[in-house]
């Protein structure tokens, strides 16, 4: 396609639909577009190319945008297609990743490395189309929706700003409109509402919940579930118990558009892959080209240089940009981040290179963020770090899985690491749980679209089927618990005089993945700077995040024995058996003081049996113990620590099998603890300051998750004069 035709398939007379963007509602400022269109055309095009190596066969090459499967039956499949630069979606299971092919080059590529793949989605164009029949459909048969806001329809940019300014206006004790430190690339403001009781106080030290939307543009649902939150906060508090309490202890911040530039683009190019009417009653036709309706980056075109006005609505720059969420600092430029600005996972050049990044990236130092939601579609998953499986599970894993598992079974999605889809560096989570220790996740919003009919994530939201009544809305209050928990976190508190400003600070080094970029940044230096201003009476309670970071702290992991003391294996008989059809065997330990027992559930065809282990108790009734609900065609193993003398229950569940048979293997290991990490020990500096930040006071405090530490400040009280 050339871009002649680019310009021209926004501007083709047809017949008559709904509204357009104000570029487009004047036959005069369309044919101004047009014109502007094809001006840029040819800097655009060679600016690309200079940038990216990309050939203007590549670019020019007739071909439909298409959603599919590749297969990887791998990891090192994995790391392959992760190389190449291309789509990925967050939709992958042991054998396969999904991917967005947008142009024939991209399709060449995968063949000139040799997989193969179905196709999901054609043509996401058409699909895009079809999509947009069935939300206009919605909004016609819907006075108002389930959501807290009653929405019908996707917002635009526009209307989260004017939801996130009414909702200040209309609530001022409760919410306040906040403007992150610094516009995007083209110049528009990144805004977000901050909530709580008392919401202007300074001096209550609450623990902060953060929600964030949009990192990548074509999310639409990320940033819709995020500001309905912000809604449904809002609107119950005062009538609904649970959420007043948890108001009146945390605040919450909520942004739901992160990448604001690239958002909008993908927004108002949705809108128009459809027919529209004009002003003058004549017609334009918006071709079923997806345009910038799946752009996944953000607006950098070359790198440290401000895009021209207009460049990166253009779809001929489509692929250029930056992955936000391959930009944080943490393990920067590693696995899973693409290396050329015509990737679509591109890292930046360098670490918080970005604005969006460094929004977050500001928000969250200043703030003791004690839980995090990062909103992405789609998987229907529950991600925790970490993102690279070679660094191991972190010193939080018990205490991050469980969380995941609550807030999972409420949506009904997988709760998972982020390296089990693949290896990931330089995301969000991984940076904000590295550096601070608040626990942080990504939530993979539906089943297998970008942005689907508007109806489906309104029950996202609400909850559908099993999880009517519960779905994501009661996973996010599960999340706000937590942060609410100073089980999870820390306190620092005492006495010092009113008025006077505490400050802690603490600055260290985040490592990148130099090791894999030679010339690369192999450290980066954070600063987390926080203040509490001590109320009236003197008395204070500042909810913090541990001093120490996960990352340097010594912790031990069970390891098993090579090889098991006892092993028995058996397999059963389960031709016909229907889903949710169920096999047991038993299994009896009698031995004493064993670690471990860990229980393999093997079958041979390419699909989904789910494993449940039970220990009988004396009146005959079954403990579940353990269990294992893996992707399809991944073996189940089910782990009990220090397992009692007993008889133990092992039961397959027919998820979606058409297997002949299973294979139960119950084997006792042995057990050894391996030790983790540097051992370090950190420490904040905490000042005591007048308001006009005169130093009265000097100290360096250490506290660890779930304690208090007291401090004296008898120095500030006695040098303070207000």
């Amino acid at each position: 396609m050339t871009v002649l035709d680019d310009c021209s398939t926004n501007l083709v007379a047809n017949e008559p639909g709904g509204s357009v963007p104000s570029a487009f509602r004047s036959p005069r400022r369309a044919v101004r577009r047009l014109v502007a269109c094809l001006a840029a055309g040819a800097l655009a095009t060679s600016v690309a190319q200079a940038a990216t190596g990309v050939t203007a066969a590549e670019t020019d090459a007739a071909f439909a945008a298409q959603l599919v499967r590749v297969q990887t039956s791998t990891a090192a499949d994995k790391d392959r297609l992760g190389a190449l630069g291309l789509d990925l979606t967050e939709h992958a299971g042991p054998t396969y990743v999904e991917a967005v092919l947008h142009t024939a080059a991209d399709r060449d590529r995968l063949t000139r490395n040799g997989f193969t793949w179905t196709v999901r989605i054609p043509d996401i164009g058409k699909r895009q189309l079809e999509i947009n029949k069935i939300d206009k459909a919605y909004a016609a048969a819907t006075a108002a929706s389930p959501l807290p806001s009653g929405r019908d329809t996707y917002r635009t940019l526009n209307d989260y700003n004017r939801d996130m300014a009414a909702l200040a206006a209309d609530h001022p004790k409760l919410v306040k409109s906040i403007t992150l430190n610094h516009p995007s690339l083209e110049g528009r403001d990144v805004k977000g509402v901050e909530i709580s009781d008392n919401v202007a106080s300074t001096t209550d030290g609450k623990p902060v919940f953060l929600m964030l939307g949009v990192h990548h543009a074509r999310e639409w649902p990320s940033g819709e579930l995020s500001m309905e939150f912000a809604v449904d906060l809002v609107k119950n508090f005062g009538s609904d118990s649970r959420i007043t309490g948890l108001l009146k202890k945390t605040r919450v911040i909520v942004v739901p558009v992160v990448n604001v530039d690239g958002f909008h683009q993908s927004r108002t190019w949705g809108d128009l892959v459809d027919t529209r009417e004009v002003d003058n009653g004549g017609t334009v036709t918006v071709l079923a080209n997806p345009g910038n309706a799946y752009k996944r980056k953000n607006c950098r075109l070359v790198d440290g240089t401000t895009p021209p006005p207009d460049q990166c609505y253009a779809p001929y720059n489509r692929y250029l940009g930056v992955d936000v969420n391959r930009n944080y600092g943490g393990l920067w430029g590693g696995a899973g981040a693409g290396t050329s600005p015509a990737d679509e996972t591109y890292r930046g050049a360098g670490p918080f290179s970005e604005p969006e990044t460094q929004n977050i990236r500001e928000l969250v130092s200043s703030r003791h963020v004690t839980t995090l939601i990062t909103n992405h579609t789609f998987s229907n998953l529950v991600l925790r770090p970490p993102g690279v499986r070679k660094t191991g599970e972190t010193v939080d894993e018990a205490a991050m899985k469980d969380l995941g598992g609550r807030m999972a079974a409420q949506n009904g999605y997988q709760n998972l690491h982020g390296y089990e889809l693949y290896d990931t560096t330089g995301t969000t989570e991984d940076w904000s749980y590295g550096a601070t220790g608040g626990f942080g996740y990504t939530f993979e919003i539906g089943p297998d679209e970008f942005h689907p009919p508007f109806s489906e994530t309104v029950a996202e939201y609400v909850g559908a089927g099993d999880h009517a009544g519960k779905g994501n809305r009661e996973a996010f209050l599960i999340a706000l618990e937590n942060a609410a928990n100073s089980q999870t976190h820390s306190l620092v508190s005492g006495k010092a005089p009113a008025g006077a400003v505490l400050r802690l600070k603490k600055q260290f080094a985040t490592k990148t993945s130099q090791e894999e970029q030679p010339g690369r940044p192999k450290v980066i230096l954070d600063t987390l700077e926080s203040t509490l201003v001590v109320p009236g009476g003197g008395k204070y309670t500042w909810h913090v995040n541990p001093s120490t970071r996960p990352e340097v702290m010594q912790h031990r992991l069970k390891v098993l024995d090579q090889d098991p003391s006892r092993e028995e294996s058996t397999t059963v008989t389960t031709a016909g058996w229907q889903p949710q059809n169920k096999v047991q065997r038993e299994f009896t330990v009698t031995e004493q003081g064993i670690g471990a027992l860990k229980v393999n559930l093997d079958w041979p065809t390419p699909d989904d049996v789910d494993l449940n282990v039970y220990l009988k108790q004396a009146d005959g009734t079954l403990k579940q113990v353990g269990s294992s609900g893996n992707f399809i065609n991944e073996k189940e193993e089910a782990l009990i620590d220090n397992p009692a003398p007993g008889t133990y229950v092992m039961e397959a569940v027919n998820f979606a099998s058409v297997t002949s048979e299973v294979t139960f293997k119950a084997g006792l290991y042995g057990t050894d603890e391996q030790v983790f990490g540097d051992g370090l020990v950190e420490s904040y500096t905490l000042t005591c300051e007048k308001p006009d930040g005169a130093v009265l006071q000097k100290t360096t405090i250490t506290v660890d998750r779930g304690k208090t530490q007291r401090l004296d400040l008898t120095e500030c009280t006695k040098a303070f004069r207000p």
